[in-house]
């Protein structure tokens, strides 16, 4: 089976490109790929697929095999694949997933895609909708007890739940520990992602991220795009922003027009492979 390695940010994925392969129980092979010791070695696999309703599908699922509905750096390395390997000549580009139907404006440089802005839809603030098991129609700054702490929580779906929480020091934060508590959270019925936030100013918030199935990653596309959202909402930052993650930066806006929140960031090509499965 040949295959991509690419990442975004360092978020890293496996990419197969479906229109000339199949591939056969994607949950399994997704587990053994991204076994870093056994396998590739990643956080986890990238179906890119033809489409009925868009010029692409992309399915993904996380290194323990749980399909995801969506992953802002993982479209945004289709996006390049596409491009890159001729499967598309558009540079305007509209990629069906699980989360909706995402568009994605590429920047060539070279003939090769350099940047890549992606309309990431409406937040869902909702919280029957994120899901979130609570009363409140908005969990917005709510009490969340792990381990006999308080943590002030807002949750977002950009179409998967995520969980922001803010912080003084994020270097510091025991994210693994905290981190797998929150996802496991029985507020959350289909886990979370769980963000952890230090606010530098109102135009630059750092964050790391605990991700559903992944644990921590080095970024997170829909992670930062909830993170300025509640930062938005709890008045801590500006509805453009830059959002500083372990492997880099994204550039997120909330469009106070169209109530949109658009990604941009790069992706990168690691290397080819081929192997057996």
């Amino acid at each position: 089976m040949k295959f991509t390695k690419m990442h975004g940010l360092g978020n890293d994925y496996i990419y197969i490109n479906c229109f000339d392969q199949k591939v056969d129980n994607p949950p399994e092979v997704a587990k053994f790929l991204s076994d870093r010791h056994f396998g590739i070695g990643s956080d986890g696999l990238v179906l890119i697929m033809p489409s009925d309703t868009s010029d692409f599908r992309m399915r993904m699922f996380n290194s323990d095999g749980s399909e995801a509905e969506m992953c802002g750096n993982a479209i945004r390395c289709v996006g390049k694949y596409v491009y890159d390997n001729g499967l598309t000549q558009k540079t305007v580009i509209k990629v069906d997933t699980l989360a909706g139907i995402k568009t994605l404006n590429m920047k060539v440089q070279n003939e090769k895609v350099a940047m890549i802005k992606v309309d990431m839809g409406e937040p869902v603030l909702e919280s029957s909708k994120i899901p979130v098991n609570s009363e409140k129609e908005f969990f917005i700054s709510q009490p969340v007890i792990i381990e006999n702490r308080e943590y002030r929580v807002t949750c977002i779906s950009m179409g998967n739940p995520h969980a922001v929480t803010y912080i003084d020091d994020v270097e510091k934060f025991p994210l693994e520990f905290i981190g797998h508590k929150m996802e496991n959270h029985s507020l959350f019925p289909k886990k979370i992602n769980a963000e952890f936030v230090h606010v530098i100013d109102r135009n630059t918030l750092k964050m790391r991220v605990w991700e559903r199935g992944a644990g921590e990653t080095l970024a997170c596309g829909t992670g930062a795009c909830a993170v300025l959202v509640s930062s938005v909402l709890n008045d801590m930052s500006n509805r453009c922003a830059v959002v500083k993650l372990l492997g880099g930066e994204l550039l997120i806006e909330w469009n106070e027009k169209d109530n949109h929140v658009y990604m941009t960031g790069s992706a990168t090509k690691v290397f080819d492979g081929d192997i057996r499965i």
